[in-house]
């Protein structure tokens, strides 16, 4: 495999040296010869590159010339660039562009205003560049390079890429069914052990590991067993708080992300992958295991690794890490077959014969049988076929599959090279964003210029075929944004490069790349001439102390600067003058002086600044003539663009959703004819706006929103020539809910805006007509439309027949005064592909169907989301078969008691119910729960068990004062993981008898209940008695705004997580037996689940604390004493109790400990030293003199962040 990649790079150089802009502004006058000599050597290197390339491998006299051919091709490059700059801007001079800058702007932004100077200082550079060339051939011809001539990819034998990502995991998912059900079995069979088992799974890179162990971690039978799962992709740099931070999926890190980790494990049976795993630090997995180690009993993590060494440091309780196993030949020779040819195989014996070689030279390798279909794809003749198999002899067990994958590269061609080499800028296992990858290729001239194609078109191709070809993997669609009510942006792709890939991509891109993530050996780093900077940094001292040394010495050179993460120092952007790519972090608060985004910006083709707060642009932006791309997405605060906007001649890419301070567009944007994405367009009524008619000359795509269109007559709304947009899939068209309604306009502006029929996505917000124009209600004109939204239409009367939308999978209705139904009558197969449906704030609404006695019939087939909020007049639900998420919203509980009482309890997995008549009291019928009580279908798939329940108001869950629950309701709720209870004013004591039913309930959340006491000894009732176990896994309690609360009831072993808020009367929290002096052990909470008892165990003194790890308080002002706290609390947080007198318990593995505003405070008193404390603030606690420990040598040896403030009575010296 060639190293060095030079072909397009020089190709690039020749086609900017002849182009037509330089002779028709005449930038390289007086230097015509020197041109000339590039005309005629650049074609003759380019006929021998490929022979070059090749020998550069292997001879290093070859790649010295290779690399110095490189370095004066990129300066080549840039004095072409700035050629055509000038080109432009001499351009844009003619046009009376600069003549409309101010003069500190021109002095800013020309370089070269006098010709002469320009002249003397370009032909001086050129002079060199040539004379190098000349040098440069002279030692070519010595080298005997032969030309080379590349095939043409052939399209024969081809399948459809979807096809051959289905293709290749059904064949690898058949092919490792035994090997899975080994492991799946080993998981399973761990179900009793108390010890944490460490898998590692082992194999040379693209055996498929990460696919095998995919096929386990979603096997039913491990989704069933396992309380919780979680991938973490590891790859090189094992640290160990990102690795917690990523399994807790926060973005805490340090110590925080310890106990995050620690919180969310505890006591739960999990089962965690790390993926791709190198790291052979023996400590590092020491201070990981031992978080890891805090989980319940038949915990397990699986690891890929192919490193042997890494897999002995990380096994645990087992006997021996598992050798991922060969594919088999017959499954190889699937793989290779599915991708060489059609749907129907060649049946030609000598092929059959040459496909048996490639198999075997694949030893075992899913990914070398993909890369070795993929290369025969391309190949037309039997004897193509034998080459590449003589190719490909040095393929062994020995060196694994690499040679294949450089091979496989090597039969690129070099623009597909150049394209996939950029991508080692990404970090391993980054979720690369497509669009926004070819948007980089087209911003360093990759993509080649095609006559029939645009270069988005070219670039999708090329990026295509390297999927096809196994280059990017994972590729898939995230979700669409979808706030419902402002625009939906479509569904970006993603992907992922293969490990071994990404090695690749890096030896050919080399030292030119550098990738930042945390902190690395930035000396080393100072060494190597970089031209592609990846950052994700979080630390600003890191970018201060290291990063600004390391970018000082490479701006020159810089090409690519990639900043993500968040990062708030002012950043010094102004001298890196070569960049083609700017993207900056996503931070408003990041500062960058704005004189910096316009020096010496000649070459800049993507700027994203998506984000940021600034309120203007600088005008000088206007003069980036080069740029294709500008992202001001999420910039709230922006108030307008450049006014000189329209001299961005080669703009094709402007995002401005988002951006709703926009009051106007800069007039003249219709110039810009190179335009292909527009997403938010603000329409003003003032001079100097953009009016709606300049989108008549734009070919637009993706998405566009039209806000403001209450300032568009009728006549202008046809001049933007909407319907002959084919390209645009997503269309929102908003008006202004507070100007002056003009029924009669609205209705004609909305007829002349009819989009193309092509139209995915509809948005009508504000629409003040009062009627739909024939395009919205006329089925045959939106026939692929699958989102519909119409939001405050309330003076609209008429609407579409919404159940006849065949294609239609997400439709919103919001403030539409006068709908009163969704269907006027009666179809055979109503909203056959609707998935999400919201009503919100439909006064009328009161029928799903027009038609008398027709409600019974309708069903939506495969509707999983319903979500109503406000519509009084609506009673019932309709049929709905496949539902899963509810959310209600309502007056009185009409549906939401509805909804309890239907068949369809027994498949939803979230629930939420909120009643605003909280004094309503309707009860289930008891009868109708013992005659109609629902068991759940266990061998329904289909079927998922409430995970979530939220209620609000919701009284009619209990039956009476005495807040005894329905008999039967709270049975279906035994899978019930997250629980919130809210402004329930008929719970009066804690339900015990409920608590009993909950067995799966980790979160709990209970919130203006304000008449809620406590157990019913509380009050001098008389406790509950049970012999069940009562939430036994329990992890985290919430309560807030209990007015009248004195208790709490008692908290089970597994609480990790107690936060109390605003409970004024709360005199209690462990029950008023807690004087006794007991604790729990240490010992015993290593494994909450471990314990199990009735409630009168957990009631005595030997086992009744909890293991809690995190305890909140705040605002309980009746709260006198706080004691016996468990010795497993880490972090302890106390505000403003102001009767608190004295806090108590064995702190010992303290970490955190925060009190605020606690006047009457004398004491904390803890059992021993806070050897563990890192964190102390102290604040306004007057009468507080002591924290219980002696002040000696090692009390708070591990303390690094102190602060006391307003606490005269504490003697600081014990803190030192």
């Amino acid at each position: 495999m060639a190293e060095l990649v030079i072909g397009p790079l020089i190709s690039m150089v020749k086609e900017k040296a002849s182009s037509y802009l330089l002779d028709q502004y005449k930038v390289m006058e007086g230097m015509e010869e020197h041109r000339k000599i590039l005309e005629r050597k650049l074609p003759a290197i380019l006929h021998i590159i490929q022979d070059a390339e090749e020998k550069g491998a292997s001879r290093p006299e070859v790649a010295a010339w290779l690399k110095d051919l490189k370095t004066v091709a990129y300066e080549a490059n840039d004095i072409f660039d700035e050629f055509k700059y000038e080109a432009l801007r001499r351009e844009a001079k003619k046009k009376g562009h600069h003549s409309k800058l101010g003069n500190e702007v021109v002095r800013l932004l020309v370089p070269a205003r006098n010709p002469i100077v320009f002249r003397y200082r370009m032909g001086k550079r050129l002079r060199s560049i040539v004379e190098t060339i000349e040098a440069l051939v002279t030692e070519m011809n010595t080298f005997g390079f032969s030309h080379l001539q590349q095939a043409q990819p052939s399209r024969q034998w081809r399948q459809t890429d979807s096809i051959i990502i289905d293709s290749d995991r059904d064949i690898v998912s058949r092919s490792r069914d035994r090997e899975k059900k080994k492991i799946v079995g080993m998981l399973l069979d761990q179900a009793s052990n108390m010890d944490l088992m460490v898998l590692p799974i082992v194999g040379m890179g693209g055996m498929g590991k990460t696919t095998f162990v995919q096929l386990i971690y979603n096997d039913p039978a491990i989704e069933k067993h396992f309380e919780l799962r979680r991938w973490c992709c590891v790859s090189d740099d094992f640290d160990v708080s990102i690795i917690a931070s990523n399994i807790c999926q926060t973005n805490e890190k340090g110590e925080k992300s310890f106990q995050e980790l620690h919180s969310i494990i505890s006591g739960k049976r999990y089962l965690i992958v790390l993926d791709d795993v190198w790291n052979r630090d023996v400590d590092k997995w020491g201070k990981l295991k031992t978080c890891l180690k805090q989980g319940g009993k038949g915990s397990a993590v699986l690891t890929t690794t192919r490193d042997a060494e890494v897999a002995h440091i990380m096994i645990m309780c087992v006997a021996e890490a598992h050798n991922i196993e060969n594919l088999s030949d017959e499954h190889l020779k699937e793989i290779v077959q599915s991708r060489a040819f059609s749907l129907q195989n060649p049946n030609i014996e000598e092929q059959d014969g040459i496909l048996n070689g490639f198999v075997r030279r694949c030893v075992g390798s899913p990914l070398a049988a993909k890369a070795f279909g993929s290369m025969l794809s391309n190949k037309t003749s039997i004897n193509e076929w034998k080459d590449l198999l003589a190719k490909s002899n040095i393929c062994s067990e020995k060196t694994g599959i690499l040679p294949i994958l450089k091979l496989s590269f090597d039969d690129l061609s070099s623009d597909m090279k150049q394209c996939f080499a950029f991508c080692a800028l990404f970090p391993k296992d980054y979720e690369i964003d497509v669009d926004l990858l070819i948007r980089l290729w087209m911003a360093h001239d990759f993509i080649p210029v095609q006559e029939d194609d645009n270069p988005e078109t070219v670039g999708k191709y090329i990026f295509e075929e390297l999927t096809r070809r196994s280059f990017f993997q994972d590729v898939r669609q995230t979700l669409p944004i979808n706030a419902f009510g402002r625009l939906s942006l479509r569904k970006s792709t993603i992907c992922k490069i293969h490990d071994l890939m990404h090695d690749i991509a890096l030896s050919v891109l080399g030292k030119e790349c550098v990738t930042i993530v945390g902190k690395p050996s930035v000396n080393k780093l100072l060494l190597n001439p970089t031209r592609h900077l990846f950052l994700s940094i979080h630390r600003a001292v890191f970018w201060k102390e290291q990063l600004t040394s390391l970018l000082k010495k490479q701006t020159a050179m810089l090409h690519t600067l990639f900043f993500t993460g968040y990062y708030r120092d002012p950043l010094d952007i102004s001298k890196y003058t070569s960049l083609r790519a700017l993207h900056l972090p996503a931070d408003r608060f990041l500062r960058v002086g704005q004189e910096q985004l316009t020096r010496h910006i000649q070459h800049l083709r993507y700027l994203n600044l998506s984000s940021h707060g600034f309120k203007k642009l600088p005008e000088g932006i206007s003069t980036m003539y080069n740029l294709q791309t500008l992202d001001l997405s999420h910039c709230t605060n922006l108030l307008q663009l450049p006014k000189d906007t329209k001299y961005l001649a080669n703009l094709r890419h402007l995002y401005t959703h988002g951006c709703n301070s926009l009051t106007c567009m800069p007039p003249g944007l219709g110039q810009i004819t190179s335009l292909q994405t527009l997403t938010y367009f603000a329409i003003g009524d003032g001079l100097g706006c953009s009016t709606i008619g300049e989108l008549r000359n734009l070919n637009l795509g993706g998405e566009l929103e039209l806000s403001g269109l209450q300032n568009v007559t009728e006549v202008l709304a046809k001049a933007a020539s909407l319907e002959n947009k084919e390209k645009l899939t997503h269309l929102s068209l908003k008006w202004n809910d507070h100007a002056r309604a003009k029924p009669d306009s609205h209705n004609e502006v909305l007829g002349s805006l009819k989009p193309h029929h092509q139209l995915e996505m509809l948005s009508i917000i504000f629409y003040k007509g009062t009627n739909l124009p024939s395009w919205v209600t006329d089925l045959s004109l939106l026939q692929h439309l699958t989102e519909l939204q119409l939001v405050g239409c309330t003076l609209c009367e008429e609407f579409p027949q919404f159940c006849h939308f065949k294609a239609l999978e997400v439709l919103y209705l919001a403030n539409l005064d006068k709908l009163r139904s969704l269907c006027s009558h009666m179809v055979s197969t109503p909203f056959p592909a609707l998935k999400q449906l919201r009503l919100h704030y439909l006064k009328s609404l009161e029928r799903w169907v027009a038609t008398e006695g027709k409600e019974d019939e309708l069903t939506f087939p495969v509707l999983e989301e319903i979500d109503i909020k406000n519509c009084p007049k609506l009673t019932s639900l309709p049929e709905t078969p496949k539902l899963k998420v509810v959310r209600l919203d309502e007056g009185k509980p009409l549906l939401s008691l509805g909804i309890v009482k239907s068949r369809h309890m027994s498949s939803i997995s979230e629930l939420q119910l909120y009643v605003h008549d909280t004094e309503a009291l309707p009860q289930i019928d008891y009868n109708w729960d013992s005659s109609q009580k629902l068991e759940l279908s266990l061998g329904d798939t289909e079927a998922a068990p409430l995970s979530r329940l939220s209620i609000s108001g919701c009284n009619f869950f209990f039956v009476s004062s005495q807040s005894q629950l329905t008999p039967g309701v709270w049975k279906w709720f035994e899978h019930l993981v997250y629980l919130t209870i809210q402004h329930c004013n008929v719970l009066i004591y804690w339900p015990e008898e409920v608590f009993q039913s909950l067995v799966s309930l980790k979160e709990l959340w209970i919130q203006s209940c304000n008449k809620l006491i406590g157990p019913t000894q509380a009050k001098g009732g008389k406790p509950t008695q049970t012999t069940d176990q009562v939430l036994p896994h329990l992890n985290a309690i919430t309560i807030r705004n209990c007015r009248s609360m004195v208790q709490l009831f008692i908290l089970p072993p597994s609480i990790r997580f107690l936060y109390i808020e605003f409970c004024p009367k709360l005199e209690f929290i462990w029950g008023k037996e807690e004087h006794l002096d007991t604790y729990t052990s240490l010992e015993h909470c290593r494994d909450p689940a471990s314990t199990t008892g009735t409630l009168e165990q957990w009631m005595s003194p030997i086992i009744r604390r909890p293991c809690l790890v995190n305890l909140i308080i705040r605002g309980c002002d009746s709260l006198v004493t706080l004691p016996n706290l468990p010795p497993s609390l880490k972090c302890l947080c106390i505000f403003s109790c102001e009767k608190l007198c004295s806090v108590s318990g064995d702190l010992c593995a303290l970490e955190e400990l925060n009190i605020f505003y606690c006047d009457k405070l004398q004491s904390v008193n803890s059992l021993g030293d806070h050897p563990s404390l890192e964190i102390l603030h102290l604040h306004d606690c007057r009468c507080l003199e002591s924290l219980g420990c002696d002040g000696g040598r090692g009390s708070y040896s591990a303390l690094r962040s102190r602060k006391i403030e307003h606490c005269p009575a504490i003697d600081m010296k014990q803190f030192y």
